[in-house]
């Protein structure tokens, strides 16, 4: 149905949240503030700089915090996220079926690095990472570049996201969308909604 596979990175490909979180709440209990887990993850579920935003106003960390923690996030992350179980499957089915992968991520030059060291940079087309410096989601601008690129027809292509942004900037730039979600959780603007990747092969 789809020849045009478009992911986020952060809480879709790769489980990197609870890592993120949890190196943040560590941060936050060396300075004496206790923060629930739960509740830094939603606001970094928004993206890494609205946590950082929000955190700052609250308790004014300031900039030597701020960069000793993406200094930790950096020097750990790569060693304990992984990708969700079932994503090399469906990654390498995508590429040898003769459809096409696309990375789309707010992260930077961070994301391919994952990519390449757990084996599935190859399977990946293009990446469009904060170095190409479109409008963040949910503007359709880097999803319409993608598009104009490759002559991508619309309804051959979707946008595989956990967020409502990655959904938005899908249905703004006139394509599908699929919600990923491993808590349950309901969109009710996505053309469809899975809770493990397996699913994923009844739509593409």
């Amino acid at each position: 149905m789809y020849k045009h596979i478009i992911w986020d990175f952060d809480g879709t490909l790769f489980d990197t949240y609870p890592v993120m979180g949890s190196i943040f709440k560590k941060m936050l209990e060396e300075e004496g503030i206790v923060e629930p887990l739960d509740e830094i993850l939603k606001y970094m579920k928004v993206s890494m700089s609205h946590a950082l935003r929000h955190y700052e106003k609250k308790y004014h960390i300031n900039n030597a915090f701020i960069d000793k923690y993406n200094k930790q996030r950096e020097d750990t992350e790569i060693h304990l996220s992984k990708p969700y179980t079932g994503i090399e499957e469906i990654c390498r089915y995508i590429h040898t079926s003769g459809k096409n992968n696309y990375l789309y991520t707010h992260r930077g030059e961070s994301a391919i690095k994952f990519l390449k060291n757990y084996g599935l940079y190859d399977y990946f087309i293009d990446f469009i990472t904060s170095q190409h410096g479109f409008e963040r989601k949910p503007s359709p601008d880097a999803i319409n570049y993608l598009v104009d690129k490759y002559n991508i027809v619309h309804n051959e292509a979707i946008m595989i996201g956990d967020r409502d942004l990655d959904i938005l900037s899908a249905k703004n730039a006139g394509i599908h969308a699929c919600f990923f979600t491993d808590k349950g959780e309901k969109s009710d603007i996505a053309d469809f909604t899975i809770s493990n990747f397996q699913q994923l092969y009844s739509i593409i």
